[in-house]
């Protein structure tokens, strides 16, 4: 059985959310969720969010499947961020001019599974 979570428009750049995601990748979801807790950047908020959301999907799909839930069988099967709307924004400069500032967004995708059906 496995679950997804995305989260999408987070205020994040894809690339600092992507060195999140590379952390966790492969790993069991109890002990990725602690990385991300103790990881400084602030990347790793919303990467950890989507992550226990995905979680409980999981324990949600089990329960009307009327499975048993184990959270410590969980892994992270699939983890990617992909680039979302970038918002143009203008800062003044000198002589009258205007500088374009990228605020760019990511979405963040979480698929976690049984391990057995993760591999």
């Amino acid at each position: 059985m496995e679950a997804k979570a995305i989260a999408r428009h987070v205020r994040v750049t894809p690339r600092k959310a992507r060195r999140m995601v590379d952390l966790i990748r492969g790993k069991k979801a109890t002990e990725a969720v602690t990385i991300l807790k103790f990881a400084p950047q602030a990347a790793a908020l919303p990467v950890r969010k989507t992550l226990e959301s995905a979680i409980a999907n999981a324990r949600v799909k089990a329960d009307k499947a009327g499975e048993p839930f184990r959270e410590n069988d969980l892994v992270i099967k699939e983890t990617f961020v992909d680039e979302g709307v970038t918002l143009k924004r203008f800062r003044a400069r000198a002589q009258g001019r205007a500088a374009r500032i990228n605020k760019r967004t990511s979405h963040i995708t979480v698929v976690v599974a049984n391990k057995e059906g993760a591999r």
